[in-house]
């Protein structure tokens, strides 16, 4: 018997009804994304090019799968309902090839990571993650937004997690704590030294605070300092940690972080901490977790990295709080942080 006979039904399947994979690409990439430009940027390709894919589809369909209203194309019924199966397909080509043909007999993990840990901290770090295992293939994916391993092609995820104690992970997705860093302010030496000293968390309510996208860290770093009820909050919102970080070394204000993302500006002088006489303005407030689908779990790749990057972010974070000389504060009230 031919070992790769088709089945009954799939021998019923007319492969004449598929469209060019070229224009299911595109499709999948602009309905995940939001937007042509932005698939464009993935795919890498102009984005009218990613335009005349998509049309070519709804051309061969004979259907249109977007509204087209605003700025920004949005699908319709039809198109979300065909986007999902689509996308579905696609993870399942994706993590078939990465299975069957690692690329040049190297395994290969794509992992998407919040910015500011990805750029300050991990991506320094690959180096020894592939000198350790020179048969697996990092691609590190900076990126805002949590993967969702329904439809992403991500074969892990690193968010800052506040607080994974208080919530449970999606269907299907397995965490991983990799690490619960202190969280402190920090300021440029030129900001400490026209500012007043700081003795407690309640001196720093009506100062200028830089946030990220929201001003949630900063409240819950003042919660687990026993600053209860609503405070009004001053500063502007950055929304990139390392944004913040730029803004605090040109005397803009106080930014909260962690060593992961300052311990090298710290050391060469770049910021200092608001009050560093005073150890316990540093706070627990959450933790950076590893999350992948379960059914990787046991994938040798995968098992390498978490236990690689445990072990590695565990250690750097022993040697730094030992020798920043930081004794935290812990709270466990607060969620996720995308």
């Amino acid at each position: 018997m031919d070992d790769f006979a088709s089945s009954p039904c799939e021998q019923n399947v007319d492969r004449r009804a598929l469209p060019p994979f070229a224009s299911l690409r595109a499709f999948e990439a602009v309905g995940r994304l939001g937007g042509i430009r932005k698939a464009a940027s993935e795919l890498r390709v102009d984005h009218s090019v990613v335009s005349r894919h998509v049309r070519a589809l709804e051309t061969w369909l004979g259907i249109p799968l977007f509204h087209r209203n605003g700025a920004t194309p949005q699908l319709n019924t039809q198109g979300q309902r065909y986007h999902r199966a689509i996308s579905a397909a696609m993870i399942s080509m994706a993590q078939a090839t990465r299975e069957i043909s690692p690329r040049n007999g190297r395994d290969h993990l794509l992992i998407w990571c919040v910015p500011g840990f990805a750029t300050r901290w991990l991506g320094p770090n690959l180096d020894h993650f592939a000198q350790m295992h020179p048969d697996i293939e990092i691609e590190l994916r900076p990126t805002d937004f949590s993967a969702n391993f329904d439809h992403d092609d991500a074969d892990g995820d690193i968010r800052f997690v506040r607080d994974i104690s208080a919530i449970t992970p999606p269907a299907g997705v397995s965490w991983t704590e990799v690490a619960r860093p202190p969280v402190f302010p920090v300021a440029s030496p030129q900001w400490c030294r026209s500012n007043p000293v700081f003795c407690s968390a309640r001196d720093f309510i009506s100062q200028r605070l830089l946030h990220e996208e929201n001003d949630e860290e900063w409240r819950g770093w003042m919660l687990s300092h026993g600053i209860t009820g609503y405070v009004k909050l001053w500063g502007p919102r950055l929304w990139h940690a390392h944004m913040t970080l730029d803004a605090a070394r040109r005397s803009q204000g106080m930014a909260l972080t962690n060593p992961f993302l300052v311990a090298n500006d710290i050391g060469e002088g770049l910021l200092q901490f608001v009050n560093p006489t005073d150890k316990h303005l540093a706070a627990e407030i959450g933790a950076y977790v590893f999350s992948c689908r379960e059914i990787s779990n046991d994938r040798p790749a995968v098992r390498k990295f978490r236990s690689w990057i445990t072990a590695r972010a565990r250690h750097f974070l022993r040697s730094a709080s030992g020798h920043l000389a930081l004794t935290p504060q812990k709270d466990c009230s607060l969620q996720i942080a995308g």
